[in-house]
């Protein structure tokens, strides 16, 4: 955390020295008569996207990560502060890995009337703090976790948000809220029938149980529909190498669970999973992943990703072992 902080000191101090050669630009974005709206991940970017409907070419929309970079890992450079203190409407979730943005908002001035999304806020008391499972790894004080960042992975949670978006896109833009509240309710309705589809899913299964032979970003979502889990590291640790004590743990609750598949995030390294299936009795069981969405590219929003589909990818990935 110390490491975090301090690069986004050192990023604020170039965003302070760069200020001065960048006032072409920042004119040129006042003569700019769009909202300029900046998401930092592709939830609340998607989400917005959808909301802003037929509009959404009549704003800048951003998308900071849209290169895949992982949220816990990213910074902020010079120009993504610059575009923040000029933005209308500024969308972050507000967890540890988002840290810099309480320095950027107390170092620079952001422009009058710009409006604030915290998700974490969005969703009051339904945020939960990180869990430590048996047989997890973990540098972890029990007693000290920190909040679970991966609010997105919960369609409830999706409503809520929404609802927040929506009515600061009405604010920021009256004359076109009618439009916003239909495009809400229409999301909402689609929203609300990818929540029913899980819970039908889940409620017809006798399996109660995942394994995870990686990090678990996915505590709202099994939580939602009542799953529990183990996992080799929680949502937002850094820990790569697992411990032969924990590919021991996950092999024997394998076994004892009958499970047929191990699961890993996307673009995560199958190894520890291989590992964990090699010191089973079985040992043929598939490796499945679970797309957490922290590392959606441009590239693919253009093949036609987006916040619904990706849900109902994972959605069919679960009822391959919730049967």
């Amino acid at each position: 955390m110390m490491f975090r902080r301090f690069l986004s000191f050192l990023v604020v101090g170039a965003f302070l020295m760069s200020a001065a050669g960048c006032s072409a630009s920042l004119e040129s974005q006042a003569q700019d008569e769009k909202l300029d709206i900046i998401c930092v991940s592709f939830a609340e970017y998607d989400w917005t996207k959808e909301l802003l409907g037929d509009h959404v070419n009549d704003v800048n929309l951003i998308y900071l990560l849209e290169n895949g970079m992982d949220l816990h890992n990213y910074q902020p450079s010079a120009k993504d502060m610059i575009q923040i203190s000029g933005c209308d409407l500024f969308i972050y979730t507000g967890g540890e890995s988002e840290s810099w943005v309480d320095d950027v908002l107390r170092t620079e001035t952001p422009d009058a009337g710009m409006h604030v999304i915290r998700l974490m806020d969005a969703i009051q008391d339904s945020v939960k703090t990180e869990e430590y499972k048996e047989g997890m790894q973990t540098s972890y004080d029990p007693e000290e976790l920190e909040y679970d960042e991966h609010v997105w992975l919960s369609v409830r949670n999706a409503e809520k948000i929404c609802d927040v978006i929506c009515e600061n896109l009405c604010e920021l833009d009256s004359s076109h809220a009618q439009d916003y509240q239909k495009n809400l309710a229409d999301y909402n309705a689609e929203l609300d029938a990818l929540d029913q589809d899980f819970i039908q899913v889940t409620e017809q299964s006798s399996v109660n149980t995942l394994i995870f032979g990686d990090r678990f970003p996915f505590r709202y979502l099994t939580d939602d529909y009542g799953i529990d889990y183990y996992a080799a590291f929680m949502g937002c640790s850094s820990d790569t190498e697992a411990s032969f004590e924990t590919i021991v743990f996950l092999a024997e609750k394998m076994d004892e669970l009958q499970a047929e598949a191990i699961f890993k995030i996307e673009n995560s390294d199958d190894s520890l999973a291989r590992s964990v299936i090699s010191s089973t009795k079985k040992k043929d069981q598939k490796i499945l992943s679970l797309n957490s969405m922290q590392s959606v590219t441009t590239q693919d929003i253009a093949n036609g990703a987006d916040y619904v589909s990706i849900m109902r990818q994972n959605l069919d990935t679960l009822r391959e072992v919730l049967h």
